[in-house]
């Protein structure tokens, strides 16, 4: 196995199964830990969990996300080796990952798992943040059945509102109607949110008094860690589940995937905050699980990790705040956060296929930056942005049946 400070979870190449004669998890040995719990999986092995908030679950600090894996007996080595919770999405790979996970689950007990998808409804208006007014709860439910479909389930755990970022479409009637109505269906246990760390949408979600859950971004590369961490603190301690994703910060430091970001200590980093309950750790490669696995048993930070995150932090990256102070900079009224998400999708995951995906999603000229003399966007990171933006839209040229 790599050393930790050299393993990053995303561009690597697949590599042959390792044993799958893992542990399966140990539900009634544990111990009162620091407030956590921590269940024997071995003799000499033991991983922490931490409760959902009001959902009741008990989940190991680190689960699965499934965004970039397209192997199914990695899907099946996580479930054996103790990963409890695998989140997905309908629209992930063009929904061939829930239909991967499908395929993995018929030979698990469903009271083994936690399953998680996400929904965004057609209408969602990527540049204002909110959908039209003709959104419906049909066209939601729809989406999920399909998802329920490809997963081969009668119902998911969780079913999150996927990707709100505009405190608006948080609270949106139609949409909170349509995710209790397919509460009240028994087709999901409960019901969430998926944001890109943004506070307000945290606080609007509490407010609502209906979601259960809420995932948000969170890492050491962001601004906004006072704000966030307030609003996080606030959910949780009003009985809502807090999961945390892009937790690498987009898995390396530079566009040329010479500088990854030491993921032990990124997680690690994420889990010092008690709020969080588990992390959706991007997994493609047998050698990065057994790095999750390892987490999940010891959360202390080593000297050198420390340093390697204080180091890290100085460096621009690849990962955008999605602050969104761009937006009214922009002379074009470009949607710059979901440019730049796309930008880490091609250089930081090399998921050339969501990068696409979302680009084409938001409806933009080829080379848009192109009639601009100069950039009138200053980046809070320190992005050039108007370079970004020219770099990675050149994926428009490409068809995206070339790219799937």
């Amino acid at each position: 196995m790599k050393s930790n400070k050299s393993i990053n979870r995303r561009g690597f190449i697949k590599s042959s199964v390792i044993g799958t004669t893992g542990l399966m998890i140990g539900r009634k040995a544990f111990s009162e830990v620091h407030g956590e719990k921590e269940k024997s999986q071995s003799s000499d092995q033991k991983f922490i969990y931490r409760t959902l908030g009001k959902t009741g679950i008990e989940l190991p600090v680190i689960s699965m996300g499934v965004m970039n894996s397209d192997n199914p007996n990695l899907v099946r080595t996580a479930l054996e080796k103790g990963i409890v919770h695998l989140d997905t999405a309908h629209v992930y790979q063009g929904g061939r990952n829930e239909e991967i996970i499908g395929t993995v689950l018929k030979d698990f007990p469903r009271d083994s798992y936690v399953i998680a998808t996400k929904v965004r409804p057609d209408g969602y208006n990527r540049r204002t943040g909110n959908y039209s007014e003709d959104v419906t709860e049909k066209n939601l439910l729809d989406k999920f059945d399909i998802s329920l479909n490809r997963l081969d389930l009668e119902y998911v755990d969780i079913l999150y509102l996927h990707s709100v970022n505009n405190p608006a479409a948080a609270q949106n009637k139609t949409m909170l109607n349509a995710l209790k109505m397919a509460k009240e269906s028994g087709k999901t246990k409960f019901i969430g949110i998926s944001t890109h760390g943004s506070p307000e949408v945290i606080e609007a979600a509490v407010e609502s008094n209906v979601y259960e859950v809420i995932l948000t971004s969170y890492n050491f590369t962001m601004k906004n860690l006072d704000e966030l961490n307030r609003a996080i603190e606030k959910a949780a301690k009003g009985g809502l589940g807090i999961v945390a994703m892009k937790t690498l910060a987009g898995g390396f430091l530079d566009r040329e995937r010479q500088q990854p970001v030491n993921a032990t200590a990124a997680l690690k980093w994420v889990l010092k905050n008690s709020n969080i309950h588990t992390i959706i750790a991007g997994c493609t490669a047998f050698d990065q699980l057994e790095m999750d696995i390892n987490v999940m048993s010891n959360l202390e930070m080593t000297e050198e990790e420390k340093k390697d995150i204080i180091l890290a932090q100085s460096n621009t990256g690849l990962y955008c705040l999605s602050c969104e102070n761009c937006l009214s900079q922009c002379k074009k009224n470009l949607p710059v956060p979901d440019i730049m998400r796309a930008y880490m999708y091609t250089y930081g995951y090399r998921n050339f296929e969501k990068a696409h995906e979302l680009l084409t999603a938001l409806d933009l000229a080829k080379n848009p930056c192109k009639d601009c003399n100069s950039c009138s966007v200053v980046c809070a990171k320190g992005f050039n942005v108007a370079e970004k933006i020219t770099d990675v839209t050149r994926l428009l040229d490409v068809p995206a049946d070339f790219i799937t």
